[in-house]
Order: structure tokens, then C-alpha cells, then sequence
């Protein structure tokens, strides 16, 4: 795949493109739960409807976890500009319910502004899938002087960041690699950059760094 010059991202590009990523992610337990429905609607599979009511109930709560996730990672969610660190701990963690890795969540402010949520539930997430066999991520923010300091550690046998991703963090167009993973990455670089701050992910061996830092 060819690079697109930066200058012809468009917003209808990325608001695509974002659209895009959440309906990936809403798809799989949605269609899940349409097939623990059809389960239970088979006069031939009755031996089979407990299995279809654990399938809709852990189907539904994924969903439900994802759509509460998404209205403030990606969306205005509502008219506040912060948030209390407690309700983003409790989206974090619904998300990482359904992953493999395991949240550790030291963050060191009661109220967070938008920007900063934004920040912390985006580079969670994103610090979850670098740990696609499981592991810690550590996410961890502190208030210094007229900034929040955001610093999350993967750490995990098979630690790993796409290269998209990376690209996407510094401001890079999509070169090879998914949409999806990228334009997270490029979201978060835009709102980053518009609230004054900076962001920044390094690979090491079994370990994946993400670091912000953003003025309040």
C-alpha cells in the first residue's frame, strides 16, 4: 500500500475510519448474541439452551462494556469536560474483562479533563492488545505542576505493538498495515496535540511503553 501524504487525511477519513474500528468491535458479540438467540428459537437444540444463555449474557456485557468504553474514548460522551478517575478505572476494567492481560490502575488524581481520559482509556486499551497472551499493564498518571503525566507498561511474554500503531502515535499517515489499529494511534495523536500536549509509545524486549503528558 502506497503512503497517503499526510495533507490528504481528511476529517471524513478519520471520522470513517474511527466509525469503522467501533462496528469491528460491536460486531463480534453482537452477532454472538444473535446466535444464542437463534439457539434458543431451534425446536432441534433445546439440549443446548443454557449454553445460548451464557453465550447472550457474556455476549451482552461485552457489548455493553465496549459501548460505555467508546462514548468517552471516542465520542463526547456527555457534556462534562472531567471525568472522576474511579468511572474511568471502571471502563478501563470492563474492557480489559474481555482481554487477556491483567489492568493494574494507579492513578493519581481524583478528576481527569477530557483530554486526559481520553488519553488513559485509549492508551489502555491499546496497552491491553499489545498483550495478546497476557501479561500486566500497569497504567499510571500524577499531576505535576500545570501537567498530568500519563505511563502505562506492557509487560507480557509476547509484548508487541504494531508497527501502525506507532506510526499513528507520532502523526504518521497509514503506510502498511489495518486501518483499525491505526487510526486509534492517529486519534489519539490529534487530540493529544490540539489539547498542547505530547505522546509516545516504545518497544522493548516483553515490554511495550506508552507515555503523555498533557497541561490541566
Amino acid at each position: 500500500m502506497t503512503e497517503t501524504p499526510l495533507a490528504t487525511i481528511r476529517p471524513a477519513e478519520i471520522a470513517a475510519y474511527l466509525a469503522a474500528r467501533m462496528c469491528h468491535d460491536f460486531i463480534s458479540p453482537a452477532s454472538a448474541i444473535a446466535s444464542g438467540l437463534d439457539l434458543l428459537e431451534d425446536p432441534s437444540a433445546q439440549d443446548m439452551r443454557e449454553e445460548a444463555m451464557g453465550l447472550i449474557i457474556s455476549s451482552s456485557k461485552k457489548l455493553a462494556d465496549l459501548l460505555s468504553f467508546c462514548r468517552v474514548a471516542f465520542g463526547a460522551s456527555s457534556s462534562a469536560e472531567t471525568f472522576d478517575a474511579r468511572e474511568l478505572e471502571k471502563l478501563a476494567r470492563g474492557v480489559f474483562g474481555h482481554m487477556r492481560a491483567e489492568l493494574v490502575w494507579n492513578v493519581d488524581t481524583p478528576a481527569v479533563q477530557k483530554p486526559a481520559a481520553r488519553t488513559l482509556l485509549n492508551l489502555a486499551q491499546m496497552a491491553g492488545a499489545a498483550l495478546p497472551t497476557g501479561g500486566i499493564a500497569k497504567v499510571r498518571a500524577v499531576q505535576e505542576a500545570n501537567a498530568i503525566a500519563i505511563a502505562i507498561e506492557s509487560t507480557g511474554p509476547r509484548a508487541r505493538l504494531r508497527p501502525e500503531v506507532l506510526a499513528g502515535l507520532s502523526g504518521q499517515p497509514l503506510g502498511e498495515g489495518l486501518h483499525g489499529h491505526w487510526v486509534q494511534a492517529y486519534y489519539v495523536h490529534l487530540f493529544v496535540e490540539d489539547a498542547g500536549g505530547r505522546v509516545f509509545a516504545e518497544v522493548q524486549p516483553e515490554r511495550v511503553v506508552f507515555a503523555a503528558t498533557l497541561p490541566i
